[in-house]
């Protein structure tokens, strides 16, 4: 797992916007919320990024932009998309990578945890937390206060 005051794992992922993302471009510019889901169209998933979405003028301000990403493909992703009306992209970790490399990959399972890394404007990491349990999430407002600590 990432240490906590140690540069973030750097990834770059395809998006559901069609253009490759890769963390370390936000360096000096946002801070990012990167928060890896276990499966588009699941109930949890669903309710967790459609309050992404919902939420997402309130990121902006706090100078954060937020990574969800999951093992899907992105056609797949864009589907889920397009079908919950999403603001927020979604990046594809199809090869594992990104997973493997923040420790929260569930091999037999082949999708990731439902976990959260924030990660400072110097590519610092400053905050995680990985969900005991899938059917869990953090609730938008206790991933505004974290962001609001930094």
């Amino acid at each position: 797992m990432p240490t906590i005051g140690q540069p973030a794992p750097d990834f770059t992922l395809a998006s559901t916007s069609g253009q490759n993302v890769t963390l370390a471009s936000f360096r000096g510019a946002q801070n990012v919320l990167v928060a890896f889901f276990p499966l588009a169209f699941t109930g949890v998933c669903t309710a967790e990024l459609c309050a992404f979405s919902e939420d997402y003028a309130r990121f902006q301000p706090a100078d954060t932009v937020v990574l969800p990403i999951s093992c899907d493909a992105v056609p797949s992703l864009k589907a889920f998309k397009r079908q919950e009306g999403m603001k927020v992209d979604l990046l594809s970790d199809i090869h594992r990578r990104a997973s493997r490399a923040y420790d929260v990959l569930i091999e037999e399972k082949n999708h990731s945890q439902r976990a959260y890394f924030l990660v400072d404007k110097q590519g610092v990491l400053r905050w995680s937390h990985v969900e005991s349990e899938l059917g869990q999430r953090r609730d938008d407002a206790e991933l505004l206060a974290e962001i609001a600590k930094l």
